[in-house]
């Protein structure tokens, strides 16, 4: 008994060490514009998705900021290559005020990993639009959808 629950033991800390990377995707909801009005005049706004890497001491790699329309298709990908982010360094992705392609259900999917352990980087879209003396602004947060 006490030599089986060695070798598990044992086990679970070769596969925490053979396995240390850490990731994740994200979906970071983006709004390309909002409703107003009674008739529902569409609001246009730029939108700024940023990518935080909140850990102090390791580097993350970005995989992937994909951009997805309201409908679920594929837009653009706006990471051609790998990033590497280094410690508290960010990168932020710009979808202009006159890309309406996305909708007002616009997503990203975000996918980061890192070879050790990190602080989930904070993964954000920032929204703004200004007509005549109106302007609007508002944040949206990432929501995690699996872990790697």
């Amino acid at each position: 008994m006490r030599k089986t629950l060695i070798l598990v033991l044992a086990a679970v800390l070769f596969s925490a060490t053979a396995y240390a990377f850490k990731g994740a995707a994200v979906y970071v909801p983006v709004y390309s514009h909002i409703y107003t009005g009674d008739k529902e005049k569409p609001f246009l706004l730029a939108a700024t998705v940023s990518i935080r890497n909140t850990d102090m001491k390791n580097r993350i790699t970005l995989l992937s900021a994909d951009y997805y329309g309201s409908d679920g298709k594929l837009i653009a990908k706006y990471v051609p290559k790998a990033v590497t982010l280094n410690p508290l360094s960010s990168v932020r992705f710009v979808v202009k005020e006159s890309d309406t392609a996305g909708g007002s259900g616009a997503s990203f999917i975000v996918r980061w990993k890192s070879s050790a352990d990190v602080t989930d980087p904070v993964i954000e879209s920032v929204m703004i639009g200004a007509k005549t003396q109106q302007g609007i602004s508002f944040t949206s947060r990432g929501a995690i959808l699996s872990r790697d």
